[in-house]
């Protein structure tokens, strides 16, 4: 008998021109809003507004700030250090979408 493995994989397609405020954003990244407003402190996210209660994100911060969340809960990072990791990877990506358009081979990291 042949046994099957099954792995199931959730996701969250998320539109780029979709707004969440910090409340929004809380309950799809499943975190408490002190952490995203930690987060907004250290510069790891950047929402639209003046304050917490007016803050808009864009669709792209949901994937951030679950990176974002992930690193923290993973690595034991504080906001601070979370934020350092975004900026360097954010770096790397641009670093590889120039290489890309220069022709060169293989991706860096």
């Amino acid at each position: 008998m042949v046994e099957h493995e099954l792995m199931v994989t959730h996701g969250v397609i998320v539109e780029n021109n979709l707004q969440f405020t910090l409340i929004e954003l809380s309950q799809a990244c499943h975190a408490d809003s002190a952490q995203l407003v930690e987060l907004v402190e250290e510069g790891a996210l950047e929402p639209l507004g003046n304050d917490a209660s007016n803050w808009r994100f864009e669709g792209s911060a949901f994937s951030r700030a679950c990176t974002a969340l992930r690193l923290a809960r993973d690595l034991h990072l504080n906001a601070a250090s979370v934020a350092l990791v975004l900026d360097l990877l954010d770096e790397v990506d641009a670093l590889n979408a120039r290489l890309r358009r220069l022709g060169h081979g293989a991706p860096l990291g």
